[in-house]
């Protein structure tokens, strides 16, 4: 696998023909050193906030530069820093470990604001699918630990419940959409045994949380052709009534991934336009 995380692809310019810096660096973590890619506007000193970018691949595939080009013209516009977190990855490294690395990255980040130049009281968690997972469960141990303070997550078709219960968990049954059978696997190797049973942490499992206030302001999309459909519909609804502001969109006929990536159909540009504004929002209050 290549440094974007697609086999055969180099990895993606993030320099925004200069108008970003990237640096790679070396932070501490629960076991060992992480690698974590740094993207900062190449113009201006700051503040700024900080995008905490935790990317997908069903938290068994993938690597920090997968998708992470999606977050550059926040940094080429001024508007944010962006750091991206090597995590470890199941089945080699089942639960606590992704979540634990994603969470060390974030708190290093928080500590080191003046080297970053980022407000330590502006971050905003963000993730795809199996990064969407691992975002919610970074922003229930920020809160649970008392640091540091989220002011939005930002969750793309996440995944989050092991139990696989719902119509949408069992509806798809073809290879190449994250069909249930995927699902199962990638939900077994973070989880072994434990998955499905009552010995599974809502930090592995984020739709197993009992307590979902003081959660950050939260904004969550999905594909209504979509495994996770009924889950993050459920996790939207569950935040809401726990005093969360919550903005959910869900779009007919989207598939897992309708929108990374994918720039054409109209589904995808109107998506894609609907989470830019409200990241952009989000960078700006």
């Amino acid at each position: 696998m290549t440094a974007n995380g697609i086999p055969g692809q180099p990895r993606p310019d993030l320099t925004a023909g200069g108008a970003v810096r990237v640096d790679e660096r070396t932070i501490p973590g629960p076991a060992g050193e992480l690698e974590l890619t740094v993207l900062t506007p190449a113009a201006g000193s700051g503040p700024w906030p900080l995008l905490h970018y935790i990317h997908g691949g069903g938290i068994v595939a993938g690597t920090r530069h997968s998708a992470l080009s999606e977050m550059v013209p926040y940094v080429a516009g001024g508007s944010a820093v962006v750091a991206s977190i090597e995590y470890r990855l199941a089945p080699e490294h089942p639960h606590p470990a992704p979540v634990e690395d994603c969470y060390a990255g974030l708190c290093w980040a928080a500590e080191n604001a003046d080297l970053l130049r980022i407000d330590p009281g502006h971050i905003i968690a963000i993730g795809f699918s199996g990064g969407g997972n691992l975002a919610a469960g970074v922003a229930l141990l920020a809160r649970d630990r008392g640091f540091p303070a989220l002011s939005h997550q930002i969750l793309g078709c996440p995944m989050l419940d092991d139990r696989l219960r719902t119509h949408s968990a069992q509806m798809l049954d073809r290879e190449g959409l994250w069909d249930r059978n995927e699902n199962l696997w990638a939900w077994t190797a973070l989880l072994g045994d434990r998955r499905g049973t009552d010995d599974v942490s809502p930090y592995a499992a984020p739709a197993r949380a009992e307590n979902l206030a003081g959660l950050p302001r939260t904004f969550i999309d999905v594909g209504s052709v979509e495994g996770f459909r009924d889950e993050a519909i459920d996790y939207a609804q569950r935040l809401s009534q726990a005093g969360v502001n919550v903005d959910l969109h869900v779009w007919g006929g989207g598939f897992h991934g309708f929108d990374i990536g994918i720039s054409q159909p109209a589904i995808s540009q109107a998506s894609r336009a609907v989470r830019d504004e409200f990241i952009r929002r989000a960078l700006e209050r």
